[in-house]
Parts: structure tokens; sequence; C-alpha cells
């Protein structure tokens, strides 16, 4: 049966009121690229957490951004921005996984889609990036790329191909060649391309004078519309494909529950649990014990 998760809403919550139930270790490399990242840019996305309560009073338990939480709290900050969703223990544990798999296939004119939508509902820049944890500057430049309609060079920033300074410099050099290649040696002689970074915009560039500045498959585009239209055409293909991730990800949660009360059923089976017992198979696991019974077993 499908269900509907309740709106979040987005607050500041102080970090050391969050809990991790299932910590994970990183990839030395990969954590110091997103501290990184939100020390230069800001955080792109909250984090997700839903309330909980227990004898020691109220916390959040963390469903989605460990990376971003630890980042944060590498760079010293008390509070992050998060979304405050009311969901139950295993719509959590669901909710995390599709967004694990989320983040290995999701593209990068979500966010994109995102800004501008706020922007057209009449956020200023301040606001939006407010309101989405990423840094003035970095909304600032966004939206100028967006009011350019230089998509092309939005997807690159996105997939961090070039950064967000080389592509303004780039855009601002307009579609002249000689301005372009200009724009090139001043973004390599300021430090902002360096080595493969500077091969990239290269490619990057002649496509966008071949193909044009959307990246819609169908030739150059000339006008802003059209732009729009294929972030917003983009956008719609990732919530369609969104949507059947979920159905897969309620299908494993109606199995996992039909496995659990199959397990527990069986477990108050005594014949089965002598069994159990002369093997010395008599106890679970703590996280699969308080699945099976999260009131805990009648004795």
């Amino acid at each position: 049966m499908s269900r509907e998760h309740p709106p979040g809403e987005l607050q500041m919550i102080p970090i050391d009121s969050i809990r991790v139930l299932n910590p994970r270790d990183r990839n030395a490399q990969v954590f110091e690229e997103i501290v990184g990242n939100i020390k230069a840019l800001g955080l792109k996305k909250p984090v997700t957490v839903t309330p909980r309560t227990d004898a020691n009073g109220s916390y959040f338990l963390l469903i989605c951004g460990e990376g971003r939480l630890k980042a944060f709290l590498n760079l010293g900050q008390t509070e992050i921005p998060a979304m405050v969703v009311h969901v139950s223990d295993e719509d959590a544990f669901i909710m995390s996984l599709a967004e694990n798999i989320a983040r290995r296939q999701g593209r990068p004119l979500e966010l994109l889609a995102g800004i501008d939508l706020l922007k057209k509902q009449g956020y200023d820049r301040r606001e939006i990036a407010k309101k989405t944890g990423l840094s003035y500057d970095y909304v600032s430049g966004i939206l100028q790329l967006l009011e350019n309609g230089e998509e092309r060079l939005l997807v690159a920033v996105e997939r961090e191909r070039i950064p967000l300074s080389a592509a303004l410099t780039i855009a601002g050099a307009g579609s002249n060649d000689k301005d372009i290649q200009a724009a090139l040696q001043e973004a390599y002689e300021s430090g902002q391309l360096r080595g493969n970074q500077l091969l990239r915009a290269r490619k990057i560039i002649e496509r966008r004078r071949n193909l044009g500045r959307s990246v819609a498959k169908n030739g150059p585009r000339r006008s802003t519309n059209v732009t729009s239209a294929s972030l917003i055409r983009t956008y719609q293909q990732e919530v369609d494909r969104q949507r059947l991730m979920v159905r897969k990800a309620e299908l494993v949660q109606q199995r996992l529950l039909f496995v659990t009360e199959a397990l527990r059923q069986l477990l108050t089976d005594e014949d089965f649990t002598n069994l159990l017992r002369a093997e010395g198979l008599d106890t679970l696991p703590k996280y699969l014990n308080d699945r099976v019974w999260p009131l805990g077993r009648a004795a």
C-alpha cells in the first residue's frame, strides 16, 4: 500500500540534538571534499531528521546527511539547516535508502530548478541562500547563469567540472571566440582553472559553441525560454524516476514486514526455539531483535 509522507519543515537544528543510529566510516579524501565544498559554497541540501523522545528528553534522529552533519561539526558549527519530517522508524529507514540511491543516480538540474523556482516565487538572493543553506555568492552566481540561459555551464558547475567563478567568466565573454579565449586565459592566470579543469572548460566551450547553451539533444537553443523549458522537462523526468524508485522501495518495505512477521511467528513456536537453543542459535542481533520485538518480548 502506498503511503504519502507529510511535507517537512525547514529549521535550524542544534547539532548536539541530532543522533546518528548507524554511523558510517567515510573515505578521508571524500570527506575532505565535502568539508571543502561546504566551506566554499555553503550547504547545498539540508539534512533530514525526524523528532523523537526518550527517557532523556527530546532529540532528532538523522535520516539523511551524515556526511554533511560531520562536515558542519568539523567546521565548528553548532547548528545545521534540517528538513524536519514526522515519520516512523520504518519509513525513516526507507527514506534513507531512497536518499542514498538518489544521491548516486540523481542529476544536478534538480537543485538548479529549485533555486529558479524560489526566485520565481519572489524570494530574493539572500532569502534563497538562507532557505537552501547555500552561500549568497553561490546563489547569485547560479541565478546569473540561469538568467543568461547558460544551462551547459550550470551543469558543468554542479558536476564540479569547472568552478563557478570560471563559468561566470566564460559566460561574461558572450559568444565571441576571441573574448572567450581571453576569458580562458584570464581564468588560467588567476588560478580559477588548472590542469584537467582547463581541458574540461575547453570541451564545454566547444560544445557550447556547436550545440548551444542548452544541454538538450536537439541542437542549439537560442532563447532563455527554451532553456527554462528544458530545465523543467528534465526536472519532471527526474521526478518520474524518483517515483519509480519510491515504488520499488515500498515493495522492499512490504517484503521486510513479511519477513519480520514470519520470523516473529517462528520464534513463538516452542519446538522451533528449542531447536535453535540446542544449536546455540537462540539469540538475535540487537537491531533485528528490536525490529522483531519492538515492544520487548513477552515473558
